[in-house]
């Protein structure tokens, strides 16, 4: 019998657990009448309960056997009461968590119910962004960029998942890529020069001097020279090997000088001006040709002709605009011509200049000078009457076209230098030498 028992399986247990529940069952709905005095019915029944007290042993094991099964089948988090607790129990319990935080399940599953979650892959040509690069360099101004070559976006096959949430991108992941173009990158010098920065100027453009001095042939205090150059001329920048020597050029020959020794119109706003006076005043000499304009303006006959100490009676500072149209008209050097005036009327003081308006004793002979000398209406007259008779018969090579459609007669034409007008103007051999004196006197009142 043991051995019987204890082969059973879980599922002879729950019959017999059964069978025992309905015989229990009826044993107590059903009335029982034992004898008192019927020992022999006593003793059975005793024995029935004997039986009957082991098939309960069984059903006992069997259940601490369902019991132990149950609790490996289910979680602990799994709900064995609403499964087989008693119904007022599971009342109790639904009413403990409706009082705790309570879920709104409708709105979970809404919620979740509305969410549109895509992924899809993608093979796209992208661009590759250029990178900037800087280089220092020391012949452009301080801090001032020069873009050396531009850049150019690359190109390249991207492999991606991306990811959509509703319709709108949440997230991507590169799986690959592969580039079909290589991005050129931008190039862009710093300059690095203070004294081009100080100054505002570039390689190539123009300086001045500030000074007279000497080019080198290298960047040596003690190199030898190559040239001379005066002050406020301007020379173009070639070079900058270091902040303290360039290299430059002037009239065609290059050489070297210090930095120092150079400004710009931006450092000297003055210093434009001063180099057109200077490069009027260098190719003034003994020598220079006079059928050619002086290169100077109205504003500068006034400022040589006015305040003249010597022009005591302001002949020459009231006839400079005189002095200055004759030179546009009859293309003439006006301060050759103011000079010949001053040297032969002695600043305006002769009695032939103060009765006559004759400046130049023009038309005298050296026997009677007064008597033989033009007389003109006033000094403008006698001025252009002198300069067209230079460029006619003294300045220009015989058929040359002067003023009014006219040609140079040349007459006395030996040169349009001060010696070749002497040779026949003046019978005094140095009167080129005293006339040229006078004009340094005039052109230096430019400085």
């Amino acid at each position: 019998m043991l051995d019987n028992h204890d082969n059973r399986n879980l599922s002879d247990v729950f019959k017999e657990l059964q069978q025992a529940q309905t015989t229990n069952t009826n044993k107590h709905n059903r009335k029982h009448y034992v004898p008192k005095k019927n020992f022999t019915s006593h003793f059975r029944t005793n024995s029935a309960y004997k039986d009957y007290d082991l098939k309960l042993s069984h059903i006992i094991v069997g259940c601490g056997i369902l019991i132990v099964g149950l609790a490996v089948l289910f979680p602990k988090n799994t709900s064995f009461t609403q499964s087989y607790a008693k119904e007022e129990t599971i009342e109790e319990i639904s009413e403990y968590e409706l009082n705790r935080h309570r879920l709104n399940i409708q709105n979970i599953i809404s919620e979740n119910a509305d969410m549109d979650r895509v992924k899809e892959q993608v093979v796209e040509e992208r661009e590759i962004e250029f990178e900037t690069k800087y280089n220092n360099n020391p012949t452009l101004p301080k801090s001032e960029e020069v873009v050396t070559q531009e850049g150019s976006l690359g190109k390249e096959n991207v492999t991606a998942v991306k990811t959509y949430e509703n319709g709108n991108f949440v997230e991507e992941i590169i799986l690959s890529k592969e580039n079909l173009v290589e991005p050129v990158p931008k190039l862009i010098d710093i300059g690095t020069s203070e004294f081009l920065a100080k100054h505002k100027v570039h390689i190539g453009d123009t300086m001045y001097f500030v000074d007279t001095s000497k080019l080198k042939e290298t960047a040596d205090d003690v190199a030898p020279d190559v040239a001379e150059v005066k002050k406020s001329l301007d020379v173009k920048l070639l070079e900058l090997p270091s902040e303290e020597w360039c290299k430059v050029s002037f009239d065609n020959i290059e050489g070297y000088t210090k930095t120092s020794n150079l400004t710009s119109s931006y450092t000297t706003p003055n210093i434009t001006e001063k180099n057109r006076i200077q490069k009027i005043l260098i190719k003034v000499n003994i020598d220079m040709e006079l059928n050619k304009a002086s290169g100077l303006t109205l504003n500068d006959y006034k400022k040589i002709f006015t305040g003249i100490p010597n022009d005591t009676n302001k002949i020459f500072q009231n006839n400079y605009t005189t002095f200055y149209n004759a030179e546009k008209k009859y293309n003439i050097n006006g301060i050759f011509l103011a000079s010949i005036a001053i040297h032969e009327s002695g600043w305006g003081s002769s009695q032939i200049a103060n009765d006559k308006h004759n400046l130049f004793g023009y038309g005298s002979y050296d026997a009677t000078p007064y008597e033989s000398s033009f007389n003109f209406t006033d000094y403008s007259e006698g001025i252009e009457t002198v300069a067209k008779s230079l460029v006619k018969y003294y300045l220009n090579p015989s058929g040359t076209k002067i003023y009014d459609n006219e040609t140079a007669a040349a007459w006395y034409y030996n040169g349009p230098t001060l010696k070749g007008v002497n040779t026949r103007y003046a019978s005094d051999e140095n009167w080129h030498s005293k006339v040229f004196k006078y004009m340094e006197t005039l052109y230096d009142r430019l400085q």
